[in-house]
């Protein structure tokens, strides 16, 4: 019992911490720009393909091919936020949903196309494969491994958020935006920073979780709802909220399949909808 205890926890941390790292950005994001961006998986989704062409055809190593796809995804939504999401900044909701739905859907043809339809893997160097003895069990490295980029990433946001001028800026034009743009901040361009380290985060976690969540076109519709869950159950705009959220669900979810897997992803959505009705803003609402 202990050992399957240990195990749950260990498993279900890895999974919520890739939640958290693709859900944080479309939270912030949603909580900023008031833009139902149900695209924000296609942008996951690509960073682990791109991740995996920069490591498997260019010979980039691990370290650096993960965050080269980063970069790459950032500059994709910077064109898209530019050229498609701006136009619809404070329309309606069912055009925001159209467009981004279309999004996945583009982004699931292309991705086939290029990579094809069968699941892929990230190759993970031999420093990060076998097991990692911590004295009293031994866990897998590499999901050892996402951890702790995980929590640098977590500690890492909490700083930019909390103690730098760009996260002033973003948490006030979360609670006022009006106001925000009244004292000279730059609304346009923060959206536009904010969606990119967003979407760069979301690329990440795609890179990152490709052995736990599977990489196939099929991705940014697989997993939208796991997304979603997360921040409506954080609350929009919270660091926080998104954080305790994909910890429940994460740990939730892997219980609940490891105990009863014929029930698949029933325990998930009944922890949700038992916490939107005790909480409907969610746990740290803006």
């Amino acid at each position: 019992m202990i050992n399957s205890l240990i195990s749950i926890a260990f498993d279900g941390l890895a999974f919520a911490m890739i939640l958290f790292i693709i859900s944080v950005g479309l939270s912030v994001t949603m909580g900023l720009m008031g833009f139902v961006n149900l695209a924000h998986g296609m942008f996951a989704m690509l960073g682990g393909y791109i991740a995996v062409s920069f490591i498997r055809e260019w010979g980039a190593p691990f370290l650096l091919g993960a965050p080269l796809a980063c970069v790459a995804v950032a500059l994709i939504s910077i064109v898209l936020e530019r050229t498609l999401y701006r136009r619809l900044y404070g329309g309606d909701e069912l055009q925001q949903v159209l467009l981004t739905i279309g999004l996945v859907f583009m982004g699931i043809a292309v991705c086939t196309f290029i990579w094809g339809p069968l699941n892929v893997q990230l190759d993970v160097p031999a420093y990060l494969k076998g097991q990692v003895d911590l004295g009293f069990r031994r866990f897998p490295t590499y999901r050892t491994f996402i951890m702790l980029i995980s929590f640098a990433v977590v500690i890492g946001l909490w700083y930019g958020f909390e103690r730098t001028l760009l996260g002033a800026k973003v948490r006030a034009a979360v609670d006022n935006q009006r106001m925000a743009e009244t004292v000279g901040i730059n609304i346009r361009r923060l959206f536009t920073l904010t969606f990119a380290l967003g979407s760069a985060l979301a690329a990440l976690g795609g890179a990152l979780g490709t052995e736990i969540l599977g990489l196939t076109p099929t991705y940014a519709l697989e997993y939208l709802v796991y997304f979603l869950i997360v921040v409506a159950v954080g609350g929009l705009g919270s660091l926080r909220g998104a954080f305790l959220a994909a910890l429940i669900l994460g740990i939730v979810d892997t219980a609940g399949k490891y105990y009863l897997p014929a029930f698949g992803a029933f325990f998930i959505f009944a922890i949700t909808i038992v916490l939107l009705l005790w909480r409907p803003q969610g746990f740290y609402a803006r």
